[in-house]
């Protein structure tokens, strides 16, 4: 309860400051950071690594969730050890506590003793998005600096216009070094997983419609004996946005908001979301659903796979697929999980949602501290990850320890692929390269090539594609500071009244003629005005 009351004092600190500084009328990037990277024609001299310097730089940011257990701290980490030598910058690591890091940016804001660089999702977490970062004083405008000091970054922005237009905001601002997917094939990477093995016995194919869904999990349930035919994470969200957005798009909406013509529109408010929750809910009363789904975490969906109690689930090609082969063929060693292609409602159709990202991811992005002792000098160290080196270093790790080049291509040893320490290579990779997870760098296809060991996973990527995502998702959009702040107020509440309505149809507790009565309270909450915050944001994303 202490912590509790604690946290909340924060909260309420972080946003009073919040407003008093936005009352204070200053233009977005009031910093003397000024300029724009792609309209200067200010030349760049080109940074040599090592950098010959003595100082030392602080660093925040979290371990991955790949290394936990593994190595406590970034010192004890072989890439960061590395990164150090290879830029010339030796740093100093804090990292927040496992599953908090909001709070401990919070506590570390509101203590105003801020690191040189954050790394942090300035664009999906933090309140009031990064143009408030920027004015509260928080981090720098990067402009300037990056048109004077990053010369990797700067050639690879102007190379590429349309990712230039995520990584800033609508007034121009650059506010971070951003993480970018390098290749396609890297922003496809989850989707429905079934055990091809059991479809074989029962003479089923894979399933692509929701009926055929329907009779394969039927037959999973009466042949095999399965418990939680199909099962899914339910945390942080119940049924997760995995969970159900796989199935949700067949019925035309996401959980979230979407493109529809143009037009901003939120799923849970249209048609198609209650015929999802009257699938769900039969799903559900005639046993084809985990039980447990409801607050189904990692380690029980691990279980029910593991001892044959699920045949279906959806999950990353890496986490889902690759952690799961090895656990399903403990139990039965014909065991064999594939991707099936997102479901549809008639046979033939094109999926309109799958997932997929965009090629510049807001997670893992690293921002200079407005307080930073030698902005100049942390901008030279972060631009080393989009030069050719860095790239490869970033994606690969050492040459000659993590990797070694095979005409051209670097393969990585097997110190990662057959970890003597018995690590999986996903926790390997993770220890001498950045390759698998977000970063100031620019991901390289290669590197999934090797982590994507079995076919069966390169395949399911080329069926997780085939659908019309990219039509309909929206853009990295950015609400203005006092935008932001009233949208996400409101949505706190829908999303709230949106989990309680789901919860409560698909279990049973309400029939699915209560959906009408809980639009209108999603109505009353002023749903048309977040609508119309989306839609503002996403004009001024178009005319960038």
């Amino acid at each position: 309860m202490k912590r509790l009351l604690t946290s909340a004092l924060i909260f309420t600190m972080i946003g009073t400051s919040l407003i008093a500084c936005s009352s204070q009328g200053d233009k977005a990037g009031g910093s003397t950071n000024e300029g724009t990277t792609n309209n200067t024609e200010t030349s760049t001299e080109a940074t040599v690594y090592p950098i010959k310097t003595d100082k030392k730089l602080s660093y925040w940011g979290e371990i991955n969730g790949n290394l936990i257990g593994v190595k406590p701290t970034h010192d004890e980490i072989p890439f960061f050890q590395d990164w150090q030598k290879k830029t010339g910058v030796s740093l100093e690591f804090t990292a927040p506590p496992t599953g908090q890091t909001k709070e401990a940016l919070n506590v570390m804001l509101a203590s105003g003793d801020l690191p040189d660089m954050i790394e942090y999702n300035y664009l999906g977490d933090f309140p009031g998005g990064p143009e408030k970062a920027i004015k509260d004083g928080y981090i720098l405008k990067l402009n300037d600096l990056i048109d004077k000091h990053a010369p990797n970054l700067k050639k690879f922005l102007q190379d590429n216009p349309d990712i230039d237009k995520m990584v800033k905001t609508d007034s121009g601002s650059y506010y971070a070094f951003p993480f970018i997917r390098g290749d396609e094939y890297l922003r496809v990477f989850q989707g429905p997983i079934i055990r091809k093995d059991w479809l074989d016995e029962l003479g089923l194919p894979v399933p692509e419609t929701i009926e055929d869904w329907t009779k394969t999990l039927t037959a999973f349930k009466e042949k095999k004996g399965a418990a939680a035919p199909f099962a899914v994470v339910s945390k942080p969200r119940f049924f997760n946005e995995s969970g159900n957005g796989a199935f949700i798009g067949a019925f035309g909406v996401t959980r979230g908001f979407y493109l529809e013509d143009g037009t901003v529109k939120f799923g849970p408010a249209e048609n198609g979301f209650k015929e999802y929750l009257s699938l769900f809910r039969q799903w559900y009363g005639d046993g084809l659903l985990d039980k447990n789904i409801a607050t189904a975490d990692t380690k029980s969906l691990d279980g029910n796979m593991a001892s044959g109690a699920t045949g279906a689930s959806v999950g990353n090609a890496g986490g889902g697929i690759g952690k799961w082969q090895p656990l399903v063929e403990g139990s039965d060693p014909k065991a064999v999980l594939v991707a099936a292609p997102y479901p549809v409602l008639n046979k033939g159709e094109t999926p309109k949602f799958g997932q997929k990202h965009k090629a510049y991811a807001s997670e893992g992005t690293v921002a200079i501290s407005a307080t930073a002792k030698d902005p100049v000098l942390a901008v030279k160290m972060l631009d080393y990850g989009y030069s050719e080196e860095g790239r490869m270093f970033f994606n690969f790790g050492t040459e000659g320890v993590s990797y070694n080049l095979e005409d051209g291509y670097p393969k990585y040893t097997d110190l990662l692929m057959k970890n003597p320490d018995k690590l999986a290579p996903a926790q390997a990779i993770s220890l001498y390269a950045r390759g698998s997870y977000n970063g100031p760098f620019i991901q390289d296809k290669r590197y999934a090539e090797q982590f994507f060991a079995l076919q069966t996973q390169r395949d399911a990527v080329g069926i997780w594609q085939k659908t019309d995502a990219d039509k309909y998702s929206l853009p990295p959009i950015t609400p203005t500071p006092e935008e932001s702040s009233e949208y996400a107020t409101i949505m706190n509440d829908i999303n709230t009244l949106v989990d309680e309505m789901t919860l409560k149809i698909i279990l049973g507790s309400e029939p699915v003629g209560q959906y009408a009565s809980y639009v209108e309270k999603m109505k009353s909450l002023k749903l048309d005005r977040a609508i119309e915050i989306q839609q503002a944001a996403l004009d001024r994303y178009n005319k960038r």
